[in-house]
């Protein structure tokens, strides 16, 4: 698998130069500066792929084009905005950029209540605690019908919980959730919030996955034609947030969206953490049953909790088997690898806060640097060591 790094653009505080020195050869990145729903002009893309070349390194994957509402709930301007987003991904082919991650998750992207969630050796997680989250949807952001999508349980310890809470401590929860996070597609203030999610409730969860269908099928031929591969990213956490459909949680999710667009350019991104904070989601089994369509590897882990919480662990060190997850996946390598086939890209996905860059100003949540380099000095031990092995198991035999 080729090693990357999720880098922001020129004005990310890690440079191209740190990312050379932490021995990862693609750039996983974004024109964050077009807006959502507008087409790449190809001249952007060769622009930021001669940069990235310049230093070294090779723009390996585009996560991602981002994708407007419309989209998703097929209404408003939602034909102009498919046909710009078509032009993107054959401007990215132009381009000689192969892969696309991108997701179809409504309203909100990935959502945590807490960005720094100290452990035990004082380092700083990522934590979504559904305590806080349904403290917020019930009685800050004051949802219809959100005390229905709770137990019992989580709404007395919610009720308990706001009930203690400072005005600060409500304004920053609210900022977790609803201003956006590095990666994500904007940010909502509380009003239009409520706006996006019953819009996205009116269109329940078969109604999501056949828009999802929609833009595939008008999409990926696209891609076929100008070589270029899609790999979508599953929903997380990887279950309903604010009652709201979600369509790429689970393994039958993941079944159906190859089945009904079963090319070699509609795939996956095997997000580790994100659909393994389910423990219904078996990765190892994930990785070899979907192998061939599997394009895009997300590595981390996270401690799950009964009740749906969860904190991203350090990458060697959770509720999923990362071990077992490097073996499967470098099975599907050895396989391309004898058919002649193209390999998948993975990186290290988020890190913690740690040392120095804790104060430090600019760091982004789950992007720092040596949150990041600890994780990928990890996995390239785990590839190493399976590799080694199986070397040594094949020389013998």
């Amino acid at each position: 698998m080729q090693e990357t790094w999720r880098w922001f653009g020129p004005d990310d505080n890690i440079s191209l130069e740190k990312i050379m020195q932490a021995g990862a050869s693609g750039i996983v990145t974004s024109l964050h500066h077009i807006p959502t729903g507008e087409a790449w002009p190809l001249a952007e893309i060769e622009a930021r792929k001669q940069l990235i070349e310049q230093a070294g390194l090779t723009w390996s994957v585009i996560e991602s084009i981002p994708m407007h509402n419309d989209i998703k709930t097929r209404s408003g301007n939602y034909k102009q905005y498919i046909e710009n987003y078509k032009e993107s991904v054959k401007n990215a082919g132009k381009a000689g950029v192969g892969l696309v991650c991108y997701n179809f998750m409504p309203v909100v992207d990935w959502t945590r209540t807490n960005l720094k969630y100290t452990l035990a050796n004082s380092s700083q997680a990522l934590r979504f605690e559904m305590t806080d989250f349904a403290a917020y949807d019930v009685f800050i952001l004051q949802r219809d019908g959100a005390r229905q999508s709770y137990s019992q349980e989580v709404m007395t310890r919610a009720t308990e919980r706001f009930a203690r809470m400072t005005e600060e401590e409500k304004t920053l929860l609210e900022q977790n959730i609803i201003a956006g996070l590095p990666g994500g597609e904007g940010s909502y203030t509380r009003d239009s919030i409520r706006q996006a999610i019953a819009q996205f409730i009116s269109l329940g969860t078969e109604g999501m996955r056949q828009n999802l269908f929609a833009f595939l099928q008008e999409v990926i031929p696209v891609a076929e034609e100008y070589g270029v591969k899609m790999c979508i990213h599953p929903d997380d956490p990887p279950f309903s947030l604010f009652g709201l459909p979600r369509v790429v949680s689970t393994a039958e999710d993941a079944r159906k969206i190859l089945k009904t667009v079963p090319s070699e350019a509609n795939g996956l991104t095997l997000c580790a953490g994100s659909y393994g904070a389910r423990c219904d989601n078996n990765l190892v089994e994930m990785a070899t049953e979907f192998g061939p369509r599997i394009h895009f590897v997300h590595l981390r882990n996270v401690i799950r909790e009964s009740d749906g919480s969860f904190y991203e662990a350090e990458h060697l060190k959770g509720d999923n088997d990362m071990v077992g997850l490097v073996d499967a996946l470098l099975r599907e390598e050895r396989r391309r690898a004898k058919s002649g086939e193209a390999g998948m890209a993975m990186r290290p996905d988020h890190g913690h806060l740690m040392a120095d860059e804790i104060n430090q100003p600019g760091v982004k949540p789950g992007y720092s640097y040596m949150g990041r380099l600890k994780g990928l000095a990890e996995l390239r031990g785990v590839i190493h060591t399976i590799e080694a092995l199986h070397r040594q198991k094949t020389s013998a035999s």
